[in-house]
């Protein structure tokens, strides 16, 4: 059981807070939607034992890869007409994760109680997300769960080759900007003082860059534990403040408005959008649900608020083309697309079709980084060996030819 933060409008439009608790984010939402309540924003509220996954990563996590091939497995061995409970003691004895290893052996013990697999699935929103628990759902009721679990993996599969082009472009500026600060901070340590030392007892008249070089490196030598203690104190305060709900949404909006990088990020979501949002309605999912599930993993407070909006407002009748036309964020190409799904009755097919778009854009985009940021670290190499040459080496070298 999980407890989530609301904010919620009655039938008068009076705004009303305060807390829920049940399985999942969907369910809260049923839970609100029958009390008279239309959900704008619903948060999950950090439970003390999770307190440290939240920070760190790695911790009490299932990897995206572990969901796919539990998701390929499943359908395969429920294709070849192997029941639910023998099919999953099958997979229990093939996982290495130890958390979806006892998520597994729980659903056994569920489902051989009589629950349906998309029931036994709410007990476990850290493994399967409210879009999984939809499509199984979708396929129990249609008698395709084979087929569901094969279509969840390909979605899966499609968002983590997503995450992992994103990672596999920026890994090495990464190390290059990460070296030339470990190596800088090593000279200002090790190497700086001593020729500082040589450089101080010739006495001789030094250049402005030299004398820059001798301050911050005697600033570093001085103050080394105000130094480490305002670094680490900053990345905490950091974390603190972008994991509030204000701070969330200040950061992610921020974040869209970095040069190349927010064009990225806001590929990224709006693929991320319609490729969820499509599978779930293709699904025979609700519309309002679909929303509200989509607004969970889309990843952004921005657009998780803007798509909550939405699904409130389609509740009155509005559509979402409509209601996505009042916000500058959501790019014009969507709006468009959604509002002639909606008309045609292909909303799934369209949203499909601009999940393949903003695939490519995403690679595109990756692509111009990549190329961007090659010059950018050459310069930056140059820059470094640039102030070590004009403010060691040539003073160095200005000596001993005076000598």
């Amino acid at each position: 059981m999980s407890t989530f933060a609301y904010r919620a409008k009655d039938e008068q439009g009076l705004v009303k807070t305060g807390i829920v608790e049940a399985v999942s984010s969907l369910a809260a939402s049923e839970v609100l939607h029958g009390h008279g309540l239309t959900v704008v924003t619903l948060e999950p509220q950090l439970q003390r034992k999770h307190a440290i996954s939240k920070y760190i990563p790695f911790v009490n996590k299932v990897s995206r890869k572990d969901i796919v091939v539990f998701s390929r497995q499943l359908s395969t061995l429920i294709n070849a007409k192997v029941p639910i409970v023998q099919a999953l003691d099958i997979l229990s004895e093939q996982i290495s994760n130890k958390i979806l290893h006892q998520a597994i052996l729980d659903l056994i013990e569920d489902v051989t109680g009589g629950k349906s697999l998309s029931e036994a699935m709410t007990r476990f929103p850290e493994v399967f997300s409210d879009l999984y628990v939809h499509l199984v759902k979708s396929g129990e009721l249609s008698g395709t769960l084979d087929r569901s679990l094969l279509y969840i993996a390909d979605q899966q599969e499609k968002d983590y080759d997503l995450v992992s082009k994103v990672r596999g472009a920026l890994t090495y500026p990464i190390f290059i900007v990460t070296a030339i600060f470990v190596v800088g901070a090593l000279m200002f340590v090790f190497v700086l003082p001593q020729l500082i030392s040589v450089l101080n007892e010739a006495g001789a008249a030094l250049p402005l860059t030299t004398l820059i070089l001798i301050f911050v490196t005697q600033f570093v030598q001085h103050f080394w534990a105000l130094i480490l203690l305002i670094v680490i104190g900053g990345i905490f305060a950091f974390e603190f403040y972008i994991h509030s709900r204000s701070g969330r949404l200040v950061w992610d909006n921020v974040k869209m408005k970095f040069p190349v990088f927010g064009k990225l990020l806001k590929n990224i979501y709006m693929d991320r959008f319609a490729l969820n949002l499509s599978s779930l309605v293709a699904g025979g999912i609700p519309i309002v649900h679909a929303l509200q599930t989509v607004a969970a993993v889309i990843g952004n407070k921005v657009y998780q608020e803007i798509i909550l909006e939405a699904a409130s407002e389609v509740e009155t009748g509005k559509s979402i083309g409509a209601s996505f036309a009042e916000h500058h964020e959501i790019p014009k190409l969507v709006t468009q697309m959604i509002k002639i799904g909606e008309q045609t009755g292909t909303l799934d097919d369209i949203l499909g079709k601009l999940a393949n778009f903003y695939d490519k854009e995403v690679a595109t985009t990756l692509n111009t980084l990549t190329t961007l940021m090659e010059p950018i670290i050459m310069i930056l190499l140059g820059v470094a060996v640039a102030v070590m040459v004009a403010g060691i080496l040539l003073p160095i070298y200005n000596l001993a030819s005076a000598q």
